[in-house]
């Protein structure tokens, strides 16, 4: 027989069984297979529709055609019996919103290959009857919420895949996956609670290619058995505890292309065995506690793309080899220990595009060979110890494709060169801050027109504001603050057309790269890793500047910073400036500013600071919108000015004020009229006083009154009355005081509604915030007391608790817990990698706990509470990164019936709803609204409103229902998140902030079914919606 005919024949054979198999399907299903499926059904909350018995059947013929199942014949599975008879080998039920436990049932359908139950809502443990399906090959039950430990033994001697990601599994992690089969290629279990160490047990799968544990609790060392196993391609153990060194062995994993150890205590020095990796592409190991030098293999790798070895303690000297190193695009090095210069050999990397270098100290200049670096897009050499900027300057501006370019804290002392001949003409980003440089701003600047960042601050910079940055048509950000500029503030400042217009066509965002630090307003760090989450700003503050404030500022609507103060400005305040609808800071104090407050900066609604002290105002202080939450301190220093934030206005004597008269303790009603003398009207006054005197008496804690052995030292006397704390120890004053270091500026860790909010540490190693309100006037006493009885009421694991509070005279101390992570403001847009350091699970866990603390403001707590500044930066984390409601400043209590609170309209931009624009009525869906936009915020990683963003995508809302409205959802996710693996979950919670997001507060969700929906997933009512 020829090799045609043979290979002829072996086709029909296949054919006919393929046959055999299909037509399988058209028999009945075996009873025991069908009577399984039954109790799996029987099991769902909300049954299979599709999986129904026809009438005129006998009873269970058809299950081999239900949804989601697969049936071979029996005699195709070499079984004895009916050939008749189909069995289920494939049961897919994925991403069908499934909800229930799983039936023990599962166990006899002892025919299954296939299991995938992924992306469903199953809870419970698994029935031990599925590990002992001997056929099973693959196994998925990822993203769903199984809980419970893994039997010890796991009979599953032909499984292929293993995949429980994301679920709730603790314990040991199943040693029995690998014992017992020789075939498993894939294991993945990511973002559990496992814990213990890599069983010995792995170290027999000869055939695994893909092993995947973080995101969970495991320890001790890496099992030396994975470094055995041939085919292994990714080996991903980021975010555990895993200590210990990177063993040599590693060398034998010649199939490995990604290697991710990042964020463990792994320590000693990184293996010299790269040569043997040729297929290593990706190697990410930052975060640990490595040492010694960069091993030459690695330096000399002609595979890897993306090497990342930030935030360790390496040393030696940078040597790579770009001759060898030809795939290389990402180099990020920073915060190591390296000795030498910059590498000189870099720009002959042909692929290499980021580069951070930041906090090494190389003390060297930035090589000549840089200017052949045509690839360079983006460098971050920050606190580098980098000297001679001329060089510097005159070298990159050869870089023809650079994007960004960050210098801060090096050329201490340098001048800033003004040869006319220097020209970037590509860059979006130059900061060159905190280097105390002296010259002036150069002309060569003039020619960035693509710029849409500057920052040149706290440097020794002197001379004139040149006009022609009013000319530049993308600069959204520009800080020259705490430098000896002088003249005029320039009046064409005002013409930024991206400060005043939506209609700009920026350049792309920057991509997710760890380039900038800056201090805010309180003194603490912000860490900034896009271009984008800078707000639009302008700050020329500390310097020397002269002149009026221009009106036209007004013009400036998508401004969101006006820092002017430390100036020797005059004039008035223009009333212009209610054009700035955007603005959330406006600082104008220090300078000799005189005339009123205009009343019209109450049309400001997004303005959450506001500092005018220390100037020559005079007149009333607008008491409307958001001036009623301004702190004392904004208007001290005025002796003109007077309202309720200073001394009361003076009152008009031809008919003098009958409230004013009142006293609790007054017996009779003296009429006044008109022609009193001033005789009588002192008389008066003195009454007033006895009274008032009287009337504080009374309120005096007895201690006090019967003090009678001379004065005291009130501030250790009086008593904080602290609700929670150490051995029920009440507090002084005093033990505040030290704690804070006198409230110094150092202990500063943010600015709340009435004031500053400082970091105390007591003797004890106990820590809280101390939110330190000021004033004596009865606003503040409200908001005071408004806070206490809000806070004392409201006690949930997702709510920032009040441990405690002191009043006295002029101050109002608020004690809360102390949250360690600070706020999801800071995480998203703030700090170096946070973003990346948050996966899909702590983002989902984060908006769990929000919705859980809202929804309990919302239904459970007694009164019902309005939140109404719901926004990323009042959501803060504590140690373990759970979410904690906070800023309470806000919040208005609610009588049980009503859904609603009126009061003054405020807020913060982009999280207000478009409703509260009509009426100043705050609402439980007006909370769900700004819900939504953190939603988006954590899907996204962008702030509400991005004004450098291109046009149409600065506004985040409307550009993600555009995108939605495109079919392009999967491109508003952040990268970092994103993958297929997360894909469905994030399109869920997509679904569930536009649904929050809705313009019509009656179709939005309640805050329960926000925690249902988030918690379970559960978007059966979702869709609906």
């Amino acid at each position: 027989m020829g090799r045609l005919e043979l290979l002829v024949i072996l086709i029909l054979c296949e054919v006919c069984l393929q046959a055999w198999i299909l037509n399988a399907q058209n028999f009945s299903c075996d009873s025991n297979d069908f009577k399984a499926l039954q109790s799996i059904n029987d099991h769902l909350e909300s049954r299979i529709d599709e999986w129904k018995v026809d009438a005129n059947s006998s009873g269970y013929s058809n299950c081999c055609d239900w949804v989601g199942i697969t049936c071979e014949s029996s005699w195709s599975l070499g079984l004895s019996g009916e050939f008749e008879s189909g069995r289920v080998v494939k049961l897919d039920l994925s991403n069908k919103r499934l909800r229930g436990n799983l039936s023990e049932s599962i166990g006899s359908l002892d025919q299954l290959k296939t299991l995938n139950l992924s992306r469903n809502f199953f809870g419970d443990s698994v029935p031990l009857s599925l590990f002992n399906l001997s056929n099973l090959e693959v196994l998925d039950l990822s993203r769903n919420g199984f809980s419970g430990v893994f039997p010890v033994g796991l009979n599953l001697p032909r499984i292929h895949v293993f995949d429980v990601a994301q679920n709730g599994f603790r314990g040991l992690v199943p040693a029995g996956i690998c014992n017992k089969s020789p075939f498993v290629q894939s294991i993945n279990l990511a973002v559990n609670f496992f814990n213990g160490s890599i069983p010995l047990e792995f170290g027999n799968c000869s055939s695994l290619e893909n092993l995947t544990l973080s995101s969970n609790t495991l320890s001790g060392t890496i099992l030396e058995d994975l470094f055995k196993l041939p085919k292994l391609s990714l080996l991903n153990l980021q975010e555990n505890r895993f200590s210990g060194q990177l063993s040599n062995n590693i060398s034998k994993l010649s199939n490995l292309v990604r290697l991710d150890v990042s964020c463990n205590q792994l320590s000693g020095s990184i293996p010299d065995v790269f040569h043997t990796l040729n297929k290593l592409e990706y190697l990410l190991a930052r975060s640990n506690n490595f040492t010694g030098k960069i091993p030459p293999s690695l330096m000399n790798s002609q595979s890897i793309v993306s090497l990342s070895l930030r935030n360790n303690s390496l040393d030696g000297r940078i040597d790579i080899n770009c001759s060898a190193m030809i795939k290389l695009v990402s180099l990020d090095l920073g915060s190591n220990k390296f000795q030498g210069s910059i590498p000189d050999n870099l720009p002959f990397c042909p692929r290499l595009t980021t580069i951070n270098l930041s906090k090494i100290n190389f003390k060297s200049q930035i090589p000549e060979s840089f200017e052949n670096f045509s690839s360079l897009s983006y460098l971050s050499l920050s606190n580098s110890s980098i000297y001679n900027i001329s060089g510097a300057l005159h070298i990159l501006q050869h870089c023809s494709n650079l994007k960004i370019l960050v210098l801060t804290l090096n050329f201490h002392k340098e001048r800033l060169p003004s040869v006319p001949s220097l020209q970037f003409k590509s860059l979006n980003a130059l900061i060159i801050a905190n280097c105390k440089l002296t010259g002036t701003i150069p002309q060569w600047l003039s020619g960035s027109r693509q710029l849409q960042l500057l920052d040149l601050s706290w440097n020794q910079l002197e001379g004139t504001i040149p006009s022609w940055f009013g000319s530049f048509q993308f600069l959204f950000y520009l800080d020259l603050s705490n430098n000896s500029f002088s003249g005029e503030l320039p009046r064409n400042l005002t013409a930024l057309e991206s400060l005043a217009f939506r209609n700009i066509s920026l350049e792309e965002p920057s991509p997710d790269f760890p380039f900038f630090m800056k201090r805010n307003i309180s003194a603490r760090v912000l860490q900034y890793n896009k271009i984008w989450s800078f707000p639009p700003k302008l700050d020329l503050s500390n310097n020397f500047l002269r002149g009026q404030i221009w009106p036209e500022f007004g013009n400036l609507k998508k401004l969101h910073v006006l820092d002017l103060k430390y100036n020797n400005l005059s004039g008035s305040i223009p009333a212009t400036l209610s054009g700035m609808t955007s603005l959330e800071t406006l600082d104008l104090s220090y300078n000799r500013l005189s005339g009123n407050i205009p009343s019209s900066l109450v049309d400001l609604c997004f303005l959450s600071y506001f500092n005018v002290a220390n100037n020559n105002l005079s007149g009333k202080i607008p008491t409307k919108g958001q001036f009623q939450t301004f702190p004392n301190s904004s208007f001290e220093g005025n002796q003109g000015l007077c309202g309720e934030h200073v001394s009361p206005c003076q009152i008009s004597f031809k008919i003098p004020s009958r409230s004013s008269m009142k006293s609790k303790r007054r017996g009779t009603i003296i009429a006044m009229a008109v022609g009193i003398g001033f005789g009588t009207i002192f008389l008066v006054a003195l009454m007033y006083s006895m009274v008032l005197r009287k009337t504080i008496s009374k309120d005096v804690e007895p201690e006090a009154a019967d003090n009678r052995d001379g004065p005291k030292d009130v501030e250790s006397r009086l008593l904080v009355h602290f609700q929670i704390h150490d051995n029920n120890k009440e507090l002084s004053l005093d033990d505040i005081l030290k704690s804070t270091n006198s409230f110094d500026q150092s202990n500063i860790i943010g600015c709340g509604g009435f004031g500053l909010v400082y970091k105390a540490t007591f003797p004890s190693g106990k820590k809280v915030a101390i939110k330190r309100l000021s004033g004596d006037t009865g606003q503040m006493d409200r908001e005071f007391q408004a806070e206490i009885e809000t806070l004392s009421r409201a006690r949930h694991p997702n709510l920032v608790q009040l441990q405690g509070y002191y009043t006295y005279k002029n101050d109002r101390l608020l004690i809360y817990a102390y949250m360690e992570n600070s706020s999801l403001d800071f995480w998203l847009h703030e700090k170096i990698d946070g973003p990346s350091l948050l996966d899909w699970d702590a983002r989902l866990q984060i908006a769990q706990g929000a919705a859980r603390g809202l929804a309990y403001l919302h239904q459970s707590c007694e009164p019902h509470i309005v939140h109404r500044d719901i926004k990323s930066s009042n959501i803060l984390l504590d140690d373990k990164f759970v979410a904690h409601l906070a800023d309470f400043g806000l919040a208005r209590l609610v009588p049980n019936y009503d859904s609603h609170v009126s009061t003054d309209l405020v807020g913060t931009l982009g999280y207000i709803p478009p409703e509260y624009g009509q009426a100043s009525v705050a609402t439980y869906k007006g909370d769900v609204y700004s819900f939504g936009v953190v939603l988006l915020e954590l899907l996204t990683s962008r702030r509400p409103m991005d004004m450098c963003q291109p046009k149409g995508n600065r506004d985040l809302i409307s550009w993600v229902f555009q995108m939605k409205r495109e079919k392009r959802e999967s491109e508003v996710f952040d990268p970092l998140i994103y993958d297929k693996e997360h894909a469905d979950e994030l399109l869920v919670v997509l679904e569930i902030a536009c649904l929050c997001l809705s313009e019509n507060p009656r179709t939005r969700p309640s805050t329960q079914q926000l925690v249902s929906w988030l918690d379970n997933f559960d978007v059966n009512v979702l869709l609906q919606s």
